[in-house]
């Protein structure tokens, strides 16, 4: 074993952070054993220096995040600050000083990620980032190196912990979207600002980050189809379970079935009690990946925490340590296949709309010809009235997004039609 340490940077020290430091200090031993070195903690880099940090040592606490760096004698920098600057030019600048990089930041890797590995290239170093997108699920390397010789078809799954807990509370308890959200809060689960989660940007981040490496091709943040739960009603979920269906936020990447494009979306949808996916409580996360040769793997487990996702982040450096001490650099971007991100109204998939209409004769007729007119094929239809109004609810067949919505919007324009109360993709079949 070489006895000279490498010596580690770590660039934040919040809730993960802090965990990565511990766990670089109580399995010091164990570490050193699996890398074939010692690792060192060379320098911790945060906003907050008069914050007390249990365990690290005050001499290593530095505001100047830059200064470290641009060391030199930095072997691998550890990111886990977030967002987009100035994690990228910290990320680059240690790049430029020879330092391999770990990094947990999942906007920035959807937002510029293209980047990031160009500067990692240019120097020949490593970006290693498992910990972006399902915290201790590991996920990416299965991906990048494990999956690397199979055709990688679709990746579908829930990847935000949060999202999943709010729609398990909706769904065992009947609780509306406000009440479930308030449990989350209160357990820790929701940040005080949660419209990063239950919007979809997070879960919009990590699809992009996956849908890049499962088809080999540059997919940006904005290249995500996106929308949250925040109008996820109790009645949508009782819709759900009439249909035998429970109610997931779902980030889904597909490649096309003549394989000139890719989608890559993230929308609440519907999907079959007996999909194991809908077995997924509270604050876990689950992601399914089908490919030719390998056929269907579920990587389930908990997708967020201090940790957790430091779990991820300890894997990523022993095995860039690894590299560094071999010479070596592991998988970088593999974007060869250039494929372009299709519109959603390209995808194909079904529908749960409810319909607010007049309960009278001819109703029914007349929205079936909406469907029609439109090439939308009904597949049930359930309706409820009394006092002169009714509810309507039509599941179909598979159909083009775009035809779906030139659909809702002729029923709009239905005398009979007073309101479209949901609509919600069917997924999972």
């Amino acid at each position: 074993m070489r006895t000279r340490p490498l010596k580690v940077a770590l660039l934040g020290c919040g809730v993960v952070g802090s965990e990565v430091a511990r766990i670089m200090t109580t399995h010091a031993d164990d570490l050193a054993a699996r890398i074939g070195a010692p690792v060192e903690l060379a320098g911790v880099a945060v906003r907050r220096p008069s914050k007390v940090r249990e365990g690290i040592d005050p001499s290593l606490i530095t505001t100047d995040a830059t200064a470290l760096v641009k060391r030199g004698d930095i072997d691998v920098v550890i990111e886990v600050i977030g967002g987009i600057e100035p994690a990228r030019t910290l990320i680059t600048t240690a790049f430029e000083h020879g330092a391999s990089v770990v990094s947990a930041n999942k906007a920035l890797l959807a937002e510029d990620g293209a980047t990031l590995y160009a500067a990692a290239e240019e120097h020949g170093k490593d970006l290693y980032f498992e910990a972006a997108v399902a915290g201790a699920i590991p996920l990416i390397r299965p991906l990048r190196e494990s999956l690397a010789g199979d055709k990688v078809n679709r990746v579908l799954g829930i990847v935000n912990g949060t999202t999943n807990f709010i729609l398990d509370k909706m769904d065992s308890s009947g609780a509306g979207y406000s009440e479930a959200l308030d449990e989350a809060t209160a357990l820790g689960y929701a940040e005080a600002d949660p419209t990063a989660d239950v919007e979809g940007f997070d879960a919009a981040a990590k699809a992009a980050i996956l849908a890049g490496i499962a088809f080999h091709t540059r997919v940006r943040l904005d290249d995500v189809y996106r929308e949250g739960l925040t109008e996820v009603t109790a009645a949508d979920i009782a819709s759900a379970k009439r249909m035998g269906c429970t109610v997931k936020l779902l980030a889904i990447c597909e490649r096309a079935a003549d394989g000139q494009s890719v989608t890559a979306r993230v929308h609440p949808a519907m999907i079959p009690l007996s999909h194991p996916l809908a077995s997924v409580r509270e604050a876990y996360n689950a992601v399914f990946v089908e490919a030719d040769a390998a056929g269907q793997l579920m990587f389930y487990g908990p997708g967020a925490g201090g940790a957790p996702t430091a779990s991820a982040v300890l894997g990523d450096l022993v095995a860039v340590c690894r590299n560094k001490l071999a010479e070596a650099t592991g998988p970088g971007e593999s974007a060869y296949t250039q494929l372009p991100v299709s519109p959603m109204g390209d995808v194909v998939t079904r529908y749960h709309i409810s319909l607010d209409v007049a309960d009278k004769p001819g109703v029914l007729a007349q929205v079936a010809t909406v469907f029609a007119e439109h090439g939308v094929s009904i597949d049930t239809v359930r309706q409820q009235g009394k006092d002169g109004e009714a509810s309507l609810v039509v599941v179909t067949h598979r159909a083009p997004d775009a035809a779906l919505s030139g659909t809702v919007e002729a029923l709009r324009k239905l005398d009979t039609v007073r309101g479209v109360a949901s609509i919600m993709r069917v997924e999972g079949e």
